[in-house]
């Protein structure tokens, strides 16, 4: 039987929830789902340039778990902008602080 998942921490939900391309219907849009703690860790990392051992700590997880969050965040990000997905906000296995 796995061990039960932790739930991250974040600071709030979103203000918003979607994002994508300028001038594209919606409806011809492929989309890319960013999870709630993906936004936090790219909100900790990227955004005030909290350091992975400091924003682990605020989100109650390992730094490698950390790590494995924002890789996927910006891999995501990476694939929208790339390739003209719209981006959503939604889901995660999170608790707010």
């Amino acid at each position: 039987m796995p061990r039960p998942r932790k739930r991250r921490r974040v600071l709030g939900e979103p203000g918003f929830c979607y994002f994508k391309p300028q001038g594209v219907p919606l409806a011809g849009l492929e989309e890319t789902i960013l999870t709630v703690e993906e936004y936090e860790a790219l909100r900790l990392s990227d955004f005030q340039e909290i350091s992975q051992q400091e924003a682990s700590k605020k989100m109650g997880i390992s730094q490698p778990t950390f790590h494995r969050i924002l890789n996927s965040a910006r891999k995501k990000l990476s694939d929208a902008i790339i390739n003209g997905k719209a981006i959503k906000i939604a889901g995660g296995h999170y608790e707010i602080r």
